[in-house]
């Protein structure tokens, strides 16, 4: 079975596909990218079997008919944090004044670039802009490849600070997590597991989608930094 999902929930979905396989005797197909590249891809005429997306993508597929009305669940909610590397002293980032001054002071940043879709690295863009530093933070962001992990700067000091959805964070060993955006910079991204329209296994996706609502999955996403649906 064909599965396309959103890399944030990648850390919890994995780790429970062997057992799924084993209950139903098959196999998962899995790419991990963002939301918004997943649903370019299927725009461009890919099929998958099963969707796990962020609520704004589901949005757009249920409104084109891309996916089965009544199909979509929410599975999780994740909000974007600052992280370091692991031992490495925390800034303070308790208003949006204190989280300006630690961007401003690190010598370099990591988050997702806007252009490659993630709901956290456009969200942080504009962020940026409101707080009129993005010309500052920009000169000394490094982007990881599509797809990939903001954190992965922080053990090789490539980075000072790491901005990107908690269960992204956490998925890069050696990072700690310092905290979530601070007052009404807060923001949170909600991920929807649902059926295309077009999919060949219905049936199997249903199970799948049953398995992310476990009481075990539930706890699985709390570890990993996502509070469950």
């Amino acid at each position: 079975m064909r599965v396309f999902s959103a890399i944030a929930v990648q850390g919890v979905v994995e780790p429970l596909i062997p057992a799924f396989e084993k209950a139903h005797g098959c196999t998962l197909d899995v790419t991990w990218a963002t939301a918004p590249l997943l649903l370019k891809r299927l725009q461009a005429g890919k099929t998958a079997d099963a969707l796990i997306l962020n609520r704004a993508t589901t949005d757009t597929l249920l409104a084109t008919g891309g996916i089965v009305a009544g199909s979509d669940v929410v599975i999780a909610s994740s909000a974007t944090a600052i992280a370091v590397k692991a031992g490495a002293p925390k800034p303070d980032i308790s208003t949006p004044e204190a989280l300006k001054r630690a961007l401003l002071e690190a010598r370099a940043i990591s988050y997702t670039d806007p252009a490659a879709g993630g709901a956290s690295g456009i969200y942080f863009a504009k962020l940026l802009e409101r707080l009129g530093i993005a010309d500052a933070i920009n000169a000394k962001t490094r982007f990881p490849p599509p797809s990939g992990y903001a954190g992965m700067f922080l053990p090789t000091g490539e980075a000072d600070l790491a901005v990107q959805q908690v269960p992204e964070l956490l998925h890069v060993p050696g990072v700690e997590i310092v905290g979530p955006l601070p007052g009404d910079l807060h923001m949170v991204t909600v991920f929807v597991a649902g059926i295309p329209s077009d999919s060949a296994q219905p049936v199997l996706a249903t199970a799948l989608i049953e398995s992310l609502r476990t009481p075990e999955a539930k706890a699985l996403f709390r570890a990993k930094g996502l509070e469950p649906g």
